[in-house]
C-alpha cells in the first residue's frame, strides 16, 4: 500500500519540515496491522517526494480475527483489503503524519499555512462508483484529478476494467488539507472500514471535514459511506453539519465585496496585532468554538489559553483544535479553562496579551465595568485587543432589518464614536495607550463593518 506526496515548491525539501520527517532518513513505525515506512525517493531543491509504504501483516490480521470470534473464513484468502488503499492507509497516515494533518510546524508556521503546489498519488485505490465518483469527490475541492481505471487482468483485457483506479491529485493546497481530504475520502471510495465504528467516528469526521465537508456537493454520500451506512450515526452527523454557526459567526460569514468573509478578516487582523506585540503568552477571552485559538497555535507562542463561560463552547474548541490527537509538546502549549469575564479569576493574570473578539457586545451594559476591571486591572496583560461591530455599518447588510442588531444575543452595538469614547476612557483609567483600527472594506459614509481597539502599556 503506497501513498506518495510531492511538491515543486522552492526549496522543495521544505516538505520534510511540514511532514516532520527528515529527507535523509528512512523511518519505520508500528501500527496495529503491520509496519509503516516513510522515505524520500527524491529530495532536491526543485522537487521533493515523500513516500508512505504500509506493510500489512495479513497473517496477524487473520489470527486477531480468530481470537475475536468473528470473520468469514474464505475472506482470509480472497480479501484484497490489506493490499489496496483503504482505512488501513488512513489510520497509518494519522499515526505517521499527525502533526502535518494538524497543520502544525513550529518554526515554519507561515509555510504550514501556505498553499503549495502538491501532488498525491495512490497507485491502487478501490473505487465503488468508478473514476466518475473519484472526480465527483475530489474536483469540488479544487484538485486536478487523474483516475486511470486498472484492468481486471492485463492478460485478458477483454474482461474490462476492475473496480480499482490509479489515483493522482494535483493542486495548490495546504499540506494539512490534502492529507485530511485523503484521510476521509479514501475509505469513502472503498466504501468499507476495517474496524468497528461508534459515535466517536462522527467526531473524527467533523474534525477532519471541518471547513470543506459541510459545503461539499456529495456530502451525504461521504457521510453515509464514512459511517458505514449506519442510520444511528448518519443522521446525527448530518445534523451536526447543518448546525447554525456560533453566535459571533452567523452574519459575519456573509462575503464582503472582496469575497473574503468578514469573520476571516477579523481573525487575521487580531492575529497580526498579537504577532506585532511580541507576546509569548496569550489569552483568548470568550474563545467560543476556538476559531482564533486555531490560528494562534500556528504561531510560535509559548502558551495559548482559551477562556469561555460556556462548557459547550469549550468542548467545540477542543474538537476543533484536535486536543486528543496532539503530540505532547503541542498539547503543553494550549489550555482551555471555564471562566467568566465579569468575575475575577487569578488564572488570567500574568499574560503578555489578551484578545476579546466580538465579546463585549454579548455583555449587558451594566456588566461592562466588571469586565473592564477584571481584564484591565486584575489580569492586566501588556496588550489587549478588542473587536466589536460597527453599528453604523448595519444599514449595508441587506438581510438585516432596519433597527435590528446583527445577532439576537447582542446586548448593544456601538457606533464608531461610542466605541472610541469607551476605549479612550478605559485606557485613561488603567494606564494604557489605545489605537483604533477598522476591519473590513470601509464605506465612505458609515465606515468599516468591524472596529478594533488595541490597548498597550
Amino acid at each position: 500500500m503506497l501513498l506518495k506526496v510531492s511538491t515543486t515548491h522552492r526549496p522543495a525539501t521544505d516538505l520534510g519540515f511540514l511532514l516532520h520527517k527528515h529527507p535523509d532518513r528512512v523511518q519505520s513505525f508500528s501500527v496495529a496491522f503491520g509496519r509503516a515506512h516513510v522515505f524520500y525517493p527524491e529530495a532536491s531543491e526543485e522537487r521533493c517526494a515523500a513516500a508512505l509504504v504500509l506493510e500489512v501483516d495479513p497473517i496477524g490480521l487473520v489470527r486477531r480475527g480468530r481470537d475475536s470470534g468473528g470473520g468469514f473464513a474464505l475472506a482470509e484468502y480472497v480479501n484484497d483489503r490489506p493490499y489496496v488503499a483503504s482505512s488501513f492507509l488512513s489510520v497509518a497516515m494519522l499515526t505517521v503524519f499527525k502533526s502535518a494533518m494538524a497543520g502544525t510546524c513550529r518554526g515554519h508556521e507561515q509555510l504550514a499555512a501556505s498553499r503549495l503546489p502538491l501532488e498525491a498519488s495512490v497507485p491502487v485505490v478501490p473505487a465503488e462508483g468508478g473514476a466518475s465518483l473519484v472526480r465527483a469527490l475530489f474536483e469540488p475541492l479544487g484538485y486536478e484529478v487523474l483516475a486511470a481505471p486498472l484492468p481486471l487482468t492485463e492478460a485478458l483485457p477483454e474482461w474490462g476494467p476492475s473496480r480499482y483506479v490509479d489515483l493522482t491529485l494535483r493542486g495548490e493546497v495546504r499540506l494539512a488539507e490534502l492529507l485530511n481530504h485523503l484521510y476521509v475520502l479514501l475509505p469513502v471510495l472503498d466504501d468499507d472500514k476495517h474496524y468497528w465504528i461508534d459515535d466517536a467516528e462522527i467526531e473524527k469526521l467533523m474534525r477532519r471535514g471541518e471547513g470543506w465537508l459541510g459545503g461539499h456537493p456529495e456530502r451525504e454520500l461521504i457521510v453515509r459511506r464514512y459511517l458505514k451506512r449506519q442510520p444511528r450515526l448518519f443522521f446525527p452527523a448530518l445534523a451536526r453539519l447543518d448546525e447554525t454557526p456560533p453566535a459571533d459567526e452567523r452574519r459575519d460569514c456573509e462575503p464582503l465585496p472582496e469575497q473574503v468573509p468578514l469573520r476571516e478578516q477579523r481573525l487575521a487582523a487580531v492575529q497580526e496585532a498579537l504577532r506585532r506585540s511580541g507576546a509569548r503568552r496569550v489569552l483568548d477571552l470568550g474563545c467560543g468554538a476556538g476559531a482564533l485559538l486555531r490560528r494562534l497555535l500556528a504561531d510560535d507562542y509559548e502558551l495559548v489559553v482559551g477562556a469561555d463561560v460556556s462548557m459547550r463552547a469549550l468542548g467545540q474548541a477542543a474538537r476543533r483544535l484536535g486536543l486528543d490527537e496532539m503530540h505532547d509538546a503541542q498539547r503543553r502549549r494550549v489550555q482551555l479553562i471555564q471562566s467568566s469575564l465579569t468575575y475575577r479569576d487569578r488564572r488570567l493574570a500574568g499574560f503578555d496579551a489578551a484578545a476579546l473578539v466580538e465579546v463585549i457586545e454579548h455583555l449587558d451594559p451594566p456588566r461592562l465595568a466588571a469586565m473592564e476591571h477584571n481584564v484591565f486591572e486584575s489580569a492586566r496583560p501588556g496588550m489587549v485587543v478588542v473587536t466589536t461591530p460597527n453599528a453604523e455599518y448595519n444599514v449595508r447588510w441587506e438581510s438585516l432589518p432596519a433597527g435590528e442588531l446583527r445577532h439576537p444575543d447582542h446586548r448593544f452595538e456601538w457606533t464608531r464614536a461610542q466605541f472610541a469614547e469607551w476605549a479612550r476612557a478605559t485606557a485613561d483609567r488603567h494606564g494604557y495607550a489605545v489605537s483604533l483600527e477598522p476591519i473590513g472594506a470601509e464605506d465612505g459614509a458609515v465606515g468599516a463593518p468591524t472596529q478594533m481597539a488595541v490597548f498597550s502599556r
